[in-house]
């Protein structure tokens, strides 16, 4: 009997042997830095040329990989490999496939240590935040095989006279799966995890910031025993790759995770017919959000504030879920300002590799122009309270920063950013709180700090987000408890890491006999 789904233990670095094991992981991968990497097609290596280079954003100078860069062609070869494996996978018995997941599950734990170093050097996530990546990505594994072995079987339904009825959930096929750099294994794994484990295969279209990390789990999915062309990578650019698998018209299914901008092009795209299509391609899209945290006049400041600037913050604020927004009620606005901007102050900028360093370089290049570019526009917005400089220039380092008093119509309260930049507003009412925290184009996540419970049961009605917490930050979302996806422009609401997920990857057929 499969035992009953846990989530995934972090790792406490306050213990010396869980430093040492670390220490040792980065040393470890440090030694690897620099590696090629080939496309995996059809299960075999290809190699090629051009390549997209990934550099350490805490060092630009140091080259993390060299992933081959895949073309028009390769990604004609990998789609028509999916659909050649596709015959066989599809028979594969859901039990076959979810013990795949489990023994991938297994692998990642033996490697977690090196599996989270990899981040460190290719994303600049601290260790904590690669550790609870790496963590995540095992839940997505275990999780999803539980729900598959549920999910699998047909389903008796209500009787109809002298009628047998069932209902059989079915793969779609082929699709492609185009996850973000921003959790790199954990998103990609639990995308592509349920993906396959309910029949289908894929093309797995890595971001170009994060293409190591993904070959990591391609390997690891290699180890387990996934058969070739189930899993195929391709690395490369997104309108030359992905744009065409978008409109190809063998393509099933798109599942995508990443900015509005792309997720809307894709979302129409994929709705266009082509000659020769046979099917309306499925989308599953998350995509972004301005996630807001309103804390009332009777709320535990100190509590808010510290909740607040691990959201704010985590990960140099480079989460869908981060809280971008955060919206003070009457006489607890400036106090709770001053509190945040306090705890801010006290964090502690440098490379990720160091254990001491809570905020690290931003992703990339364009990620440290586009930030900056909103800090700038920030300056005209709000009153500055504390960052708004690049920070070390020897990475992509941008300070966290806090604006306050800015107006609810700024582009910094409008915009997502996505990165470590917090604006401030003040509220008169809970009411108007409420009001300005849903006046967005994006519903994501949102979180209340208050102690009255009339106005946590009207948020709990009214504030329209995905994923809502009361009195706690408001990203960390937990696999199998808060199953995590968005409304409105923050995607199609699919609910990542819940029972409802797999169900996306899926077609229902209904068979009758009449006896």
């Amino acid at each position: 009997m499969v035992p009953a789904f846990r989530n995934e233990a972090l790792t406490d670095f306050t213990r010396p042997e869980a430093r040492v094991r670390m220490e040792e992981a980065l040393a470890r991968v440090e030694a690897r830095l620099g590696g090629e990497y080939p496309l995996i097609i059809g299960g075999r290596p290809r190699n090629r040329a051009e390549a997209v280079v990934s550099r350490d954003p805490c060092a630009p100078d140091r080259t993390v990989g060299r992933v081959a860069r895949a073309s028009r062609q390769d990604a004609e070869d990998a789609l028509q490999a999916a659909w050649a494996a596709y015959a066989d996978w599809r028979r594969a018995p859901a039990g076959a496939r979810a013990r795949i997941l489990w023994r991938a599950a297994s692998i990642m734990r033996r490697r977690r240590s090196d599996l989270a170093a990899w981040e460190v050097f290719e994303v600049a996530k601290t260790w904590a935040e690669a550790d609870a990546d790496v963590a995540e990505a095992i839940d997505f594994l275990e999780y999803y095989g539980r729900q598959m072995a549920d999910l699998a079987g047909p389903r008796l339904l209500c009787a109809s006279d002298g009628e047998e009825n069932e209902l059989t959930y079915l793969p779609l096929g082929a699709g492609l799966v185009v996850p973000p750099w921003n959790f790199p294994l954990a998103i990609t794994t639990g995308m592509t995890a349920a993906a396959i484990v309910t029949g289908n295969t894929v093309v797995l279209k890595p971001s170009s910031v994060a293409p190591v990390v993904a070959a990591q789990l391609v390997d690891v999915l290699r180890e387990a025993g996934l058969p070739p062309g189930v899993v195929n990578l391709l690395p490369g650019p997104g309108a030359e790759v992905g744009g065409h698998l978008v409109s190809h018209p063998r393509t099933r299914f798109v599942c995508f995770t990443g900015s509005r901008e792309v997720g809307t092009a894709i979302h129409a795209a994929a709705g266009q017919v082509a000659p020769g299509q046979r099917w309306l391609r499925r989308v599953v899209a998350e995509m972004g959000g301005k996630d807001a945290i309103i804390v009332d006049e009777d709320a535990d400041l100190d509590a808010a504030a510290a909740a607040v600037v691990a959201s704010a913050f985590g990960f140099q604020g480079q989460k869908c879920s981060a809280c971008s927004r955060l919206i003070g009620v009457g006489r607890a606005y400036r106090p709770l300002v001053d509190l945040v901007a306090e705890r801010t102050a006290a964090l502690r900028m440098g490379p990720a590799r160091d254990p001491r360093t809570d905020v690290a370089a931003v992703a990339s290049a364009d990620q440290h122009r586009r930030i900056l570019d909103y800090v700038r526009i920030g300056r005209g917005e709000g009153r500055l309270v504390c960052g708004g400089a690049p920070g070390d220039t020897s990475g992509y380092y941008v300070q966290p920063t806090i604006f306050a008093d800015v107006a609810a119509g700024a582009r910094i309260a409008r915009e997502e950013i996505f990165g470590p930049v917090l604006a401030c507003t003040p509220a008169d009412t809970f009411e108007a709180a409420l009001a300005l925290a849903n006046d967005s184009e994006y519903g994501l996540t949102g979180g209340v700090f208050s102690r009255s419970r009339a106005h946590l049961e009207r948020a709990r009605e009214g504030f329209d987000v995905g994923n809502l917490y009361f009195n706690r930050k408001c990203t960390g979302a937990l696999v199998g408890a808060q199953p995590f996806g968005g409304f409105r422009m923050s995607g199609t609401d699919s609910k990542a890491g819940g029972p409802d997920y797999l169900l996306l990857f899926t077609q229902a057929k209904v068979v009758t006999e009449r006896f």
